[in-house]
């Protein structure tokens, strides 16, 4: 509603927001962008929450800083509708690295399944050195993979975009069904 009583043109951004009540016009300016986008079905709520890959969520948050885009268009551009989303992602891997990432949000389900994973789960503390070890390899590897589509990234932007597009697309649906 709010959107297209923007498009009429009206009212700006700023006299929407005072209409509203709403403290700041960014969200309608978002909304705006969103709806220009992907149309109504971008402003509608998901029953169930989109998961992406740690590499994809990497990959946008480099996007993001390599090139100075804001939230809103780096989501765009990587045809997320939820532009929030990836200051989340940015605090998150501030604070965790890129295993930080991985984390899913939420209260997992206690489904025997969720009870017998959750006592495979050891503390730092009680690993053994060559568990400690295995890790620390997994960690590693990551981080070279991370390192070498950085640098495809780097050298040509815009045809590992273009390359990677299909594939995060693909994957983001699968794993929302």
């Amino acid at each position: 509603m709010i959107v297209r009583e923007y498009q009429e043109g009206k009212l700006g951004y700023k006299l929407l927001a005072k209409k509203y009540n709403m403290k700041d016009s960014t969200p309608i300016k978002r909304w705006v962008k969103v709806y220009e986008k992907f149309g109504a079905k971008g402003l509608t709520r998901k029953n169930h929450k989109e998961t992406y890959p740690v590499q994809f969520k990497l990959d946008v948050l480099r996007f993001m800083e390599r090139t100075g885009a804001s939230e809103t268009e780096t989501a765009l551009q990587f045809g997320l509708t939820n532009p929030p989303i990836l200051a989340s992602w940015k605090k998150a891997f501030l604070v965790g690295g890129a295993e930080a990432l991985d984390r899913p949000k939420g209260r997992p389900p206690m489904s025997d399944k969720a009870k017998d994973s959750s006592a495979k789960h050891i503390k730092e503390s009680e690993m053994t050195y060559e568990q400690k070890l295995e890790r620390e390899n997994e960690l590693l590897r990551l981080e070279v993979e991370y390192l070498k589509k950085l640098q495809a990234f780097q050298i040509d932007p815009e045809s590992y975009l273009e390359k990677h597009k299909q594939r995060y697309h693909s994957n983001s649906k699968k794993n929302s069904d």
